[in-house]
């Protein structure tokens, strides 16, 4: 009926304007018919093909989908993605399988959903880092904003600055006292240059105008234990492992790096709140597929990730590990991924880090 009527209209429009015309003959009017008639052959393809991607795209999905977590199984990506992911079957009617591809400081596994097909079926838990890598990677082969279509943040997830205990300093303004009295001896430990935990830490020295030395770890879970052991004084981990060590007294807390406290630990204050205003360094994870994915589809899979956030019991497991729930818009989303980029190019820039 869609072509029919744009044909109709099409034949009339053309037939009235020309037959207006001086010196128009009858030959001419079966000129334009044949014309017309190759014209609205075109146009009833076209509306044909939109029809077609309509439909696909209201139908879709009707296959499982892959939803790649570019890190090893076990970590906050994967965790969070597996606490989602059975809720989006359920939404979708399809399997969400997730899938592991570690490797190159999360590089492996973006670079591949970058190159896969923008039909919603292969789809990537994006971490905050990958707003990082473009300021510190040399030959990055991705572009954070570019290369990908922003669906939603799943939660933000506050790391929490950590001391032995054996430090003198109690509170966080002491400890920015003690640091400033002792620029460049202080050494803090993070899970590798240009992680998370380290830029956490470098916007705090930044904002609190300090010097402190960076031991670069391959993992965090090495670095931690080189903290509680006493062979480095400081670290930012996040809130999941920091608390634990919190709670059983095996290192002392200076503040969470969210603008507001964590509802899993409220008794620790921000740092913001201690004499840094305007600090905020968070974690995230999020969906997002490759660029060019059609905004139905986009905007299908957004509704799937806040149907899963929305359920109490995925809600109440995310909040419990230290996690707050988002479900942004694709938007929202694409706009805080655009802001991270900017603003962890000027922490690289500041502390003088240089691309690897």
């Amino acid at each position: 009926m869609l072509y029919i009527g744009a044909r109709r209209l099409l034949c009339a429009t053309y037939t009235i304007d020309f037959r207006q015309r001086p010196g128009w003959q009858e030959e001419d009017t079966m000129a334009l018919g044949h014309r017309l008639h190759s014209v609205s052959g075109l146009v009833g393809l076209a509306l044909a093909g939109l029809a077609l991607e309509g439909a696909a795209q209201q139908d879709f999905p009707v296959k499982p989908i892959r939803l790649i977590v570019p890190s090893g199984a076990g970590g906050g990506t994967d965790g969070t993605t597996r606490l989602v992911a059975p809720k989006l079957d359920e939404f979708f009617g399809q399997r969400v399988l997730v899938e592991n591809r570690p490797g190159a400081g999360s590089i492996v596994g973006t670079e591949f959903v970058a190159r896969s097909a923008p039909d919603g079926y292969t789809l990537l838990t994006a971490i905050s880092s990958m707003t990082i890598q473009p300021a510190i990677t040399k030959n990055l082969p991705f572009d954070p904003v570019r290369d990908f279509a922003p669906v939603s943040q799943y939660v933000s997830l506050p790391n929490i600055l950590l001391g032995n205990n054996s430090l003198p300093p109690r509170t966080l303004k002491e400890l920015i006292a003690f640091a400033r009295a002792r620029p460049g001896t202080l050494e803090f430990a993070s899970a590798g240059t240009g992680s998370s935990l380290h830029m956490s830490m470098e916007l705090f020295l930044s904002m609190a105008g300090l010097k402190m030395v960076h031991v670069p770890y391959k993992s965090a879970t090495t670095g931690i234990g080189d903290v509680v052991a006493g062979h480095l004084p400081l670290m930012v981990n996040n809130m999941i492992v920091g608390t634990s060590y919190v709670k059983s007294g095996r290192l002392r807390a200076y503040g969470v790096t969210s603008a507001a406290r964590s509802k899993s630990a409220p008794e620790i204050p921000t740092i913001a709140e201690q004499g840094v205003p305007g600090y905020e360094a968070v974690q995230w994870y999020g969906m997002i597929a490759p660029a060019a994915t059609p905004k139905e589809v986009v905007a299908r899979l957004h509704k799937g990730v806040v149907f899963a956030l929305q359920d109490p019991g995925t809600r109440e497991r995310l909040v419990s590990s230290g996690a707050e729930p988002v479900g942004s818009t694709p938007e929202e989303f694409a706009a805080l991924m655009r802001a991270e980029v900017v603003k962890w190019a000027k922490v690289v820039k500041a502390a003088g880090i240089a691309r690897e």
